[in-house]
């Protein structure tokens, strides 16, 4: 009974103190970025002559603003992939030249007035972070 005892309470310290470590050096190390939360693999479609010619995958990461946690703004990640997806609809974020890639200005722009109903205050900034086209190929002559 002594034997389980002692297990138990050399268990409970092993595991006790490489916690204790980590708390001590989050305090230590306070982050002087925001919190960013990423949205990753949102389908963008390229649309030129009304047709769809391209779909672009992007990555867009989200500053957190002041009064929101890292959870509320995961939380409402379906609703900005949604609206994202219907707002590049409905204005492709198209370049002119280039069927591979779509306007990081014009996107993080929408991604902004999105967020301001989605999360009023919540986001202080959006960056495209990575841009990954379906096709390869560039501009086709139809």
């Amino acid at each position: 009974m002594r034997r389980r005892d002692l297990i138990a309470v050399g268990t409970a310290v092993a595991l006790a103190a490489p916690a204790s470590r980590v708390l001590a050096s989050d305090k230590a190390e306070a982050p002087s970025e925001a919190p960013t939360v990423n949205i990753a693999g949102v389908g963008l479609p390229v649309i030129a002559g009304g047709r769809i010619r391209n779909y672009v995958f992007v990555t867009i990461r989200l500053h957190v603003g002041g009064g929101q946690t890292l959870e509320t703004v995961r939380a409402k990640d379906p609703f900005f992939r949604d609206a994202i997806v219907r707002t590049a609809h409905r204005a492709p974020f198209t370049l002119a030249d280039d069927w591979t890639k779509l306007n990081e200005t014009a996107i993080n722009a929408a991604v902004m007035a999105i967020a301001g109903v989605v999360i009023p205050g919540g986001v202080t900034k959006s960056e495209v972070l990575i841009q990954t086209p379906r096709r390869r190929t560039g501009v086709q002559a139809s």
